[in-house]
């Protein structure tokens, strides 16, 4: 047997389990630290927000259930991705264009939503009452899951592409905070969720590219 052969047949032998169990702990790791990071935002938003009356009620209800639909969307692409990218090499599997599936169709019911209606009551639909709060209280809620996943992902993983996967935190931070504040929020139309939900969540994922360098350099 020549010996490039017994390299290969050793390394095959010995070098399929513990790459599987990396791969399975990175994503146990990452899993924990997005559910402990959502309990963070979850916590913050309610002691600093609190919860919204009559959240149980009819259309505050359906609305909240579609906030969290889309929120839980682009968190779990986020954290599937986050996943791959985290190890060294991982990012020539991922294609973020996926990951704005979640975007594309509530901007599209958003679109549909206003087309509906007369132009007069547009701007009311986008701004609502509190465009300003959820402007600034998603992406400051957003920083407690951000680190945590941020250390999830220098203790687990080791990233190459720096960029994208601190894009991948913070768009994972972003749709977490975005959980938290739906409890929260008390404005119920689509092209509300469309921009401000949405356009938190992008400064969210923006920020982490910028971060992400300096961050999950290892």
């Amino acid at each position: 047997m020549k010996t490039d052969d017994l390299i290969g047949l050793l390394g095959s032998s010995f070098e399929r389990e513990p790459v599987r169990s990396s791969g399975m702990t990175r994503r146990l790791g990452l899993a924990v630290a997005v559910a402990v990071g959502a309990a963070g935002a979850l916590g913050l938003a309610l002691a600093v927000l609190g919860l919204r009356p009559g959240l149980m009620q009819g259309r505050p209800l359906l609305f909240l259930a579609f906030k969290l639909a889309f929120a839980a969307a682009v968190g779990g692409l986020a954290i599937r991705y986050l996943a791959r990218v985290a190890r060294p090499g991982g990012e020539s599997r991922v294609h973020l264009g996926i990951a704005a599936l979640p975007f594309v169709v509530v901007a599209a019911l958003a679109g549909a939503s206003l087309a509906t209606m007369p132009r007069a009551h547009w701007h009311g639909q986008i701004s609502g009452h509190a465009w300003l709060e959820c402007l600034v209280s998603i992406p400051l809620i957003a920083v407690v899951p951000f680190a945590v996943v941020t250390w999830a992902v220098r203790r687990f993983g080791a990233p190459t592409d720096l960029v994208r996967a601190g894009a991948l935190v913070g768009l994972a931070a972003g749709a977490v905070s975005a959980l938290g504040y739906s409890l929260h929020c008390m404005d119920d139309t689509v092209p509300f969720v469309a921009v401000w939900y949405g356009g938190t969540i992008a400064l969210c994922t923006l920020a982490g590219a910028v971060l992400g360098p300096r961050l999950l350099r290892w």
